[in-house]
């Protein structure tokens, strides 16, 4: 696969986009949790969110090396190719207005 479609399959996903838009600006040393976006969920809709974060989200975006995942402690910081995506975040940020709702 290539390094382009990794990138979009990456920010294919809306809660795979927020997280990586949301570790722009972020410090790990701010907090240790787990951004899963600034939505309005049930018990029900939280836990299966949950899950797919742990089962589907991080670990792709883990193997693409965009995020270091700890699955002990459950934090995420930036993973080794983080600044490979960085300009496609940054332009999606910087274009916010422009993107189709709850784009980001």
């Amino acid at each position: 696969m290539s390094k382009v479609d990794r990138f979009f399959r990456s920010l294919s996903n809306g809660q795979r986009r927020r997280l990586l838009v949301h570790m722009l600006d972020h410090n790990p040393e701010d907090d240790s949790k787990l951004y899963i976006g600034d939505t309005e969920t049930t018990d029900e809709e939280l836990e299966a969110l949950l899950v797919e974060m742990e089962h589907t989200h991080l670990p792709l975006l883990e193997d693409y090396g965009f995020i270091n995942w700890d699955r002990d402690t459950h934090e995420v910081t930036k993973g080794p190719k983080f600044d490979e995506i960085r300009p496609l975040l940054e332009l999606m940020v910087n274009h916010r207005d422009e993107l189709p709702d709850n784009w980001l």
